[in-house]
This record gives C-alpha cells, structure tokens and sequence, in this order.
C-alpha cells in the first residue's frame, strides 16, 4: 500500500520516481561537492524555537506587506528554469498553485511558458500573492529594453534580477547527464549569449563569457529603464545589498542561488542576520527576502524571527509539480502554510510582527 504524502520529504521521493535522471540531477542538483546545497537545510535545522506560551492568539493572521502591497503570506515561489520538463503543466500549473495557496511566484527567466500566458491566468485573482519576473542580465541592452516591455505588458509587478550567476555554475551532477530537453520545451524568452567559435577562442576569465557579466552601472541602467520595481536576488554580502539600495533597488534577496553555481558559500541562513543587520541601519523600510534549503514552515518562521520580510521556497514546489502537476506544487505550499501557521500559534505569535529574535533561542548557544 502507497504511503500518504504528509510532508515535502514525501514529496520529493515521488519526484525522483517520476522524473527522468537527467532531469533529477538537473533540478536537484548543485554545484561541485553539493556543500552549500546540504547546508543550506541543515542550517535552518539548527536554529532552535524559543516559544512564549498563554498569548493572545485571536484574529492572528499571515498577511504582509512587500513593496508597498498587502498580501496574504510571506512565501513565494522562486524562479526554476524549464518547469514543463519536470512536468506538462509547467509555469502554468505553478503559478494556480502559488494562487490558489495565497502565495507569490518569480516566473524565470527561463520559462519554458510564454510569460503573458502566465500571467493571464493568474493576475486578475485577489487571493494570490506577488507576481513579479526574474530576470538574467543581457548585454545587448536593445534585447533587455524589448524584454522589459514585454514584463511590463504582462502584468508583472516587480523585476528580479539575478546577480550571483555571471558564468554558469560547475554541476557534476549535471554535467554527467546533460540536459535532453523534452520535444517542445525550451526557454521561450531566452537569448542565449554568442557561443561561436570566435567566441568560444577568446580571451579572458570562462573564454571570455565572463565579459559580459553585470556591472553595478548596469543595475543602475536597469533600474532607470523600467517603471517596476528592481530587486537584487543572490546577495550574499552586506556592502552588496547596500549598495544595491543605494542605487534605487527596491530590494534585496538573499540567496546562494541554491547552491547550484558557487560551492562551499555559507547558507543563506548565516548570511541573513548581517545583511538584515546593514539593510535596517542604511534602509530601514526596504525588504528583504531570503531563500535555500527552507523544508518546513518552521523555517518560514525563523527566515522572519532573523529579519526577513518573506521567504522564497524552490525546488520543493518543483517536486511537487514533477510527480502529481498543480495539484502537487499546490499540496506543497498548503503543506508549508499550515506548519508556518502552526509554529506562529505554538510560539504564541498571532502576526507576523511578532516573530522576532526573541522567538530563537539565542545563536552563539546551538
């Protein structure tokens, strides 16, 4: 007799049974050694609760307030490339899932759905949660001018730039496998950068790729070109996510991009503490998100007991749509929202205002 699913640990065995070894080591794969990849869930383990007991819990709720709105929980879906590979319903089903659970979605990038038909779907409902575009730099700034465009027209409410990915990662994992895309799937927006011989031949860091990477000019041509909102996903460093916010950026995200591209960085759940510590002294009001490695809604709860304003859950969702479409994606997020629930009455928190320090038994003892 099948076991029931009852947490995301279940849901990624399915996954794995479901899905093809190239596409498993793709998506659960990381970079070299896979050491910031098992960190960044053994991290958030580590942190122990400190409950308060006999509080008042009447009319507590989950809702927050990210860039200027309020919405009706502080999780999102982060950005994942290629999501019809894992399973038909791709984007589309994720972001009903993300919807039909209160929670946000960051579509990639590298959708293998149209962003409009995305979009469609889901901005026209009052329950769902942000809907924002993740972004890679692109040289050609003609190219990212048409792209911005085309997020604007979409619907989307703020852009994410990815900034910790300049090259592409070492991934064994994947490199042992390659990545056989399925017939019809491919990212729809993506541009891939010139790869000719000429290219390939040229000098300097990753054959030359590394030329075309990002600059803080850059970002801050980015931000003067849209109307939307920018936030800076893959800071790791505090002088980074001031600096971002010094430039314009409405935003922060702390993130080791998974630990898919840098091996052995520390888990965003080290990072955090300092960089909300700069964030608060420099710019009190901005947000600042964090993800990698959160398994359970008691790591939603201590991302905010640390000084996140809202978490980011990845490849989790991914399972969930790999092995059973939207409805799995969706059980997941439900899975989350009832034990991020469950903590806050436990720990006698009725609103998100109350999760704070306090509510973590003190760092320097675990």
């Amino acid at each position: 007799m099948t076991q029931p699913i009852v947490n995301l640990q279940d849901h990624e065995q399915a996954a794995q049974a479901a899905l093809s070894e190239a596409a498993w080591a793709y998506f659960s794969g990381g970079a070299a050694d896979e050491i910031t990849l098992r960190h960044n869930v053994a991290a958030w383990q580590s942190l122990r609760l400190s409950p308060r007991v006999l509080q008042d819990l009447r009319g507590g709720h989950t809702r927050c307030r990210l860039l200027g709105r309020d919405w009706p929980m502080p999780l999102l879906v982060a950005p994942m490339a290629y999501q019809r590979w894992a399973h038909a319903d791709g984007e589309s089903g994720m972001a009903l899932a993300a919807a039909a659970q209160g929670c946000g979605m960051v579509l990639s990038h590298q959708t293998s759905t149209p962003m409009h038909d995305v979009a469609a779907l889901v901005a026209s409902d009052a329950e769902r949660g942000p809907l924002w575009f993740q972004l890679y730099w692109l040289a050609d700034r003609g190219a990212m001018h048409e792209l911005l465009a085309q997020v604007e027209a979409a619907g989307f409410e703020a852009l994410v730039l990815t900034v910790d990915a300049p090259v592409h990662g070492v991934r064994d994992r994947e490199r042992r496998h390659g990545m056989p895309l399925p017939e019809g799937v491919k990212a729809v927006h993506w541009k891939a950068p010139d790869n000719s011989p000429a290219k390939t031949h040229a000098q300097g860091l990753c054959a030359g790729l590394a030329d075309a990477a990002p600059t803080w000019a850059d970002v801050q041509w980015l931000i003067g070109q849209t109307r939307l909102p920018v936030l800076l996903k893959g800071i790791t460093h505090p002088q980074d996510a001031v600096q971002a916010l010094n430039l314009g950026a409405a935003g922060v995200i702390v993130s080791n991009h998974g630990g898919r591209v840098l091996d052995t960085l520390p888990a965003t759940a080290e990072l955090l503490p300092r960089i909300v510590q700069a964030v608060r002294q420099h710019h009190p009001q901005a947000p600042v998100l964090v993800d990698g490695g959160i398994r359970r809604g008691t790591d939603v709860f201590k991302a905010l007991a640390l000084g996140a304003d809202a978490a980011l859950i990845g490849r989790p969702a991914l399972y969930g749509l790999a092995h059973a479409g939207a409805r799995g994606a969706a059980h997941v997020l439900r899975l989350l929202r009832d034990e991020f629930e469950t903590t806050m009455a436990l720990t006698g928190c009725a609103h998100l205002q109350d999760i704070d320090i306090d509510r973590l038994w003190p760092l320097q003892t675990v």
